[in-house]
């Protein structure tokens, strides 16, 4: 198990999880993401390669159309 902080909130990750499975498990496959880790942006073609360390603090951020 790893701990993450995740837009404020600590959360319990089983295993070692990429970005992207990260993501998937949240149910945000598909939809305009933008993630910060640890002060730092994470491009979206880095998703699938990013392993969660653990201590690590995300911020995830999901667009929302509309008009």
């Amino acid at each position: 198990m790893i701990s993450v902080n995740i837009n404020g909130e600590t959360r319990q990750l089983s295993g070692t999880l990429t970005v992207a499975a990260l993501i998937d498990e949240m149910g945000l496959t598909g939809k305009r993401v933008a993630l910060e880790r640890n002060g730092e942006i994470v491009p979206r073609s880095t998703f699938p390669t990013q392993r969660l360390s653990d201590g690590d603090r995300l911020e995830i951020v999901v667009a929302v159309g509309g008009g």
